[in-house]
């Protein structure tokens, strides 16, 4: 594999391939193993991700990357083989989780700054050496309209450590995703959205270019442009698409290889569905594929349900969500396809 940022980046949105998102915290992936009845341990954590990672099919033919939290990736399967060197071996290319969580920022409510940048030079070089050839790292910007949030404030801090990030990971001789998330959560309608995402946007590029981030190194991980969970009207995946698009051709520079969605609380389907749409209206100057995380691997954490005679069901669920989705990011989805499973 090349070490060029360049020819990483364009390997990670590779045709069809999207980046599986296998960095939850031990926080969040507890309250999913809740779910299932799963005790979260070190070595039930590293056995269900080490189920994923060796679901050959998915691997090889759908998945370009993995994204992985620190303690994955120092741990070792069962058979002692380092979780790293399985992905390596399926030909994905392991990433990493860098970022210390969003925190609310003082004088600011309902808005957050994450943090983590303390150390990020010195944590990125052992990174590098333990395999990692690409980064993450998320803003979080929540809506509420009836607050004046996200503020000005809150845009322009996040954006800044976004970009001071990327410049970290470059020196390392790493891609790094940049992820500014405008979350779901809301009633706010999709043009509400439209309008943060759009901000958002221009301000990161901004900062990027002012921290001469060389753009052709970096992957944009953004949320879809989509009404809120609570609105009370709900965008059909055309018009979703159709404002996405626009959105990313007023903001998004073509020098960027490739944009890799967030699944930002979408249903599985919906996710794959939504995807799809805005392919079909390609040709885009941009790769657009998939880095998800519960839109992946709800299916499979349920089959899997921490039992040694599920593996063969959880590697099947996970295969038919990455297939569907590699469907998706070429635009070739259809629902029909979701009943023949």
């Amino acid at each position: 594999m090349s070490e060029r940022l360049e020819d990483i980046a364009v390997a990670m949105v590779a045709n069809g391939k999207g980046i599986l998102a296998a960095d939850e915290s031990s926080g969040t992936i507890k309250k999913r193993f809740d779910v299932i009845g799963v005790e979260s341990t070190a070595d039930s954590r590293r056995d269900y991700r080490e189920m994923m990672f060796r679901t050959t099919e998915a691997m090889t033919k759908y998945i370009s990357g993995v994204i992985l939290y620190d303690e994955t990736i120092r741990q070792t399967a069962a058979d002692g083989t380092p979780l790293v060197e399985l992905i390596k071996a399926s030909g994905a290319i392991p990433g990493i989780k860098v970022d210390a969580g969003a925190k609310a920022i003082v004088n600011f409510p309902g808005d957050t700054i994450t943090e983590g940048l303390d150390g990020l030079r010195e944590r990125m070089a052992e990174y590098y050496k333990l395999g990692a050839r690409f980064a993450k790292w998320r803003a979080v910007i929540d809506i509420d309209t009836t607050k004046n949030v996200p503020s000005a404030y809150s845009l322009s801090a996040n954006t800044q450590a976004l970009a001071r990030y990327a410049a970290l990971c470059q020196e390392a001789g790493i891609v790094p995703i940049v992820e500014p998330e405008v979350l779901m959560d809301g009633a706010h309608d999709i043009d509400t959205c439209y309008d943060v995402t759009k901000a958002t946007l221009v301000k990161l590029y901004d900062e990027l270019y002012a921290a001469r981030v060389v753009l052709e190194g970096t992957i944009l991980k953004p949320n879809m442009v989509i009404s809120g969970k609570k609105a009370t009207k709900k965008a059909s995946a055309e018009e979703i698409a159709e404002k996405t698009i626009k959105l990313f051709r007023e903001t998004v520079p073509a020098a960027v290889p490739g944009i890799a969605f967030l699944s930002g609380g979408q249903s599985d389907e919906e996710a794959t569905a939504n995807l799809n749409a805005i392919n079909a209206i390609g040709p885009h100057p941009w790769k657009l594929t998939f880095s998800y995380g519960r839109a992946l691997q709800a299916a499979p954490q349920k089959a899997w349900s921490g039992k040694v005679e599920n593996l063969a069901a959880g590697q099947a669920a996970f295969t038919h969500r990455a297939h569907m989705n590699h469907l998706a990011a070429l635009g070739q989805w259809k629902p029909a396809l979701e009943k023949a499973a």
